[in-house]
């Protein structure tokens, strides 16, 4: 079960736009869970300068059959031009949290 289980970050502009995301997301059950975590400061590269902005890591846990969807979704509600949307495996947990996880997201 663990080999179709995920977690997908993405980051917001503030804690209203991850709050809206997550809600949609929640809602359709393409996620069991999203733990929003403000405060992160992010610098990277855009328009071709490093840029620095304060941003909302949102943790989304899902199954790995839902990323498009999710994306989809994500890009749907976003503000930014190209939204991070990264997906990571879930390659261990606790067998009642990973049931807990299949069992509270669709298809």
């Amino acid at each position: 079960m663990a080999n179709d289980l995920c977690i997908i970050l993405v980051t917001c502009r503030s804690v209203k736009e991850a709050d809206r995301i997550a809600s949609a997301l929640l809602k359709k059950r393409l996620v069991a869970c999203a733990n929003s975590v403000p405060g992160l400061c992010s610098k990277f590269w855009w328009d071709g300068k490093i840029n620095k902005a304060n941003e909302v890591l949102v943790i989304f846990k899902t199954k790995l059959r839902n990323f498009r969807k999710i994306a989809k979704e994500v890009k749907r509600l976003h503000s930014y031009a190209v939204p991070e949307i990264i997906a990571v495996p879930i390659i261990a947990g606790s067998e009642e949290y990973l049931k807990w996880i299949d069992s509270s997201t669709g298809q």
